[in-house]
Order: C-alpha cells, then sequence, then structure tokens
C-alpha cells in the first residue's frame, strides 16, 4: 500500500517536469545576459528591448495573427455550416463523400496538404490568373481549410447534444427557421463555436509547415522567422518571444479558470 501511494505522486512528478522543464528553461534563459542562451552570467532583460527592436520578429508575430484570425473566423463558418448539414440533415445524397472530405485534414500529413495546396494554387493562377503567386491570401485559405475541419468536429459534437424541442417551441411561437436558428441555437452553441475559433486560431498561429509550401516572399510568419532563426543557433530575443507568449497563454487560462468558479456557485444556486 505505502509503495501504490508512493507511485502516483512520483509519476506525476516525473510527467509534469517531462512536460515544463524545457519551458521553465526557457523562460529563465529569456532574462540571461549572455548571448549563449546555454551560458548563465545574469540577470538582463536587455533581450526584450532587442526583441521589439527586431522588425523581422514583430512584423512576423503580427501577421501570424492577422491570418490566425482570419484563417479561424472563415472556418468558423464553413466549419459551422458543415456541422450544421452533417447533424440535421441525416441523409443527403453525397454524405459519406462529404463526410470524408470533411474529416480527411485531420489525418493527413501536413507535408501532403502543403504540396497539394500548392499545386492547386499553381493550377488556378495557370486556368485563372488567380491567386496572383504565393502571400498571405494563400496562407489564410490554407490554414482555413485544415482548421474547418476541426471547427466541424468541435460543433458537431455539441449539436448531436442539441435539445431540438427548442427549436420547435420557438418556430410553434412564429419564429421562422433562420430567426430560430440566430436566436435559439447560436447562443446555446456559442461555448462550441468559441471553442473552435479559438482551436483554429492556435492551430493557424501554430502552424509551420503547410504555410512554408503555401507563402512567398515577404509573408514568413512567426514560426517560419523562428525557423530560420534557430537554425543558425537559439538566440536569446526567441526565448524573449516565447516567454511573452506563454504569459499571454497562462494569463488567459488564469482568467478561464476564474471566471469559471466564480459562475460555478451560480449555477448551484439556480
Amino acid at each position: 500500500m505505502k509503495s501504490r501511494g508512493w507511485f502516483l505522486p512520483i509519476a506525476a512528478a516525473l510527467g509534469f517536469s517531462f512536460l515544463y522543464a524545457p519551458i521553465v528553461s526557457l523562460v529563465i534563459f529569456s532574462f540571461n545576459e549572455n548571448k549563449l542562451v546555454t551560458v548563465w552570467s545574469g540577470f538582463s532583460t536587455k533581450w526584450y528591448g532587442e526583441l521589439f527592436r527586431d522588425p523581422q520578429l514583430i512584423g512576423a508575430a503580427l501577421l501570424s495573427l492577422q491570418i490566425a484570425a482570419m484563417a479561424a473566423t472563415i472556418a468558423l463558418v464553413l466549419g459551422t455550416l458543415a456541422a450544421v448539414a452533417l447533424v440535421r440533415f441525416r441523409r443527403f445524397r453525397g454524405r459519406t463523400l462529404f463526410t470524408g472530405m470533411v474529416s480527411a485534414p485531420l489525418v493527413m500529413p501536413d507535408v501532403i496538404t502543403g504540396l497539394s495546396l500548392l499545386l492547386l494554387f499553381v493550377a488556378m493562377e495557370g486556368l485563372l490568373g488567380w491567386p496572383q503567386g504565393r502571400g498571405v491570401l494563400t496562407i489564410v485559405i490554407a490554414h482555413a481549410t485544415f482548421c474547418t475541419a476541426y471547427v466541424c468536429v468541435v460543433v458537431q459534437s455539441r449539436l448531436s447534444d442539441f435539445d431540438r424541442s427548442l427549436e420547435e417551441a420557438a418556430m410553434d411561437l412564429g419564429a421562422s427557421p433562420v430567426r430560430t436558428f440566430f436566436d435559439i441555437t447560436l447562443p446555446i452553441i456559442a461555448p462550441a463555436l468559441v471553442s473552435g475559433w479559438l482551436l483554429g486560431f492556435t492551430l493557424s498561429l501554430d502552424d509551420l509547415v503547410i504555410a512554408s509550401f503555401v507563402s512567398g516572399p515577404g509573408s514568413s510568419t512567426l514560426p517560419m522567422a523562428i525557423f530560420s532563426k534557430v537554425r543558425l543557433g537559439v538566440s536569446p530575443d526567441v526565448n524573449a518571444l516565447a516567454t511573452i507568449i506563454i504569459g499571454i497563454v497562462a494569463l488567459g487560462v488564469l482568467a478561464a479558470t476564474i471566471l469559471q468558479l466564480r459562475t460555478r456557485p451560480k449555477k448551484a444556486r439556480a
């Protein structure tokens, strides 16, 4: 019994150390005065100043945020429509093919997806003259393509448990199907929509492989800029940028946790 009681804490400590020790070391060395990230020579915040004076990293970060926001929004609309079609219309011609097409990006390797999208854009440019070259537009389209599959899965799971009697009651009271969808359905599935958008935003912001295939000159995203810099050695300003991103994510998680703890007693009283 004693050995079993010690096993779980030790296993948990080893697991968390394996996951978070690299992140902690990255944060610590972002305050290293030495340019060598493996040699500690004193506390300093100069690399954060160097980061904000680096137009390449700042420009790539802003571009990645714009692309991720646009791709996640497009994926949210398309993924929601696909989820509604799969859940509400049980039988229609081509349902099996449509389901496979929506689910394919979930299991398709990024290399294959990036290469196929590159060939598609080249063929479209030759036949239609659009899109002209590779840049921000092609990256947004590519990211929205695979993010749509993830949004569809999230929204579909919520719609599967949806109580249709609420919509039927609204339509019995005279509401049209469109107004019922916007006034009843959307507010109820709003948490799934927010989750799908955030998931798509994160996947787009994190993507490197697909963006490398469909990007062009002047459209380097943040992962591409970081990858090009670390090939010559890890730079402390990259550690500073990663620390800022970790801090923003941590604040978001903390705010969500506090909000959840505050709303839980209200639901219990209701």
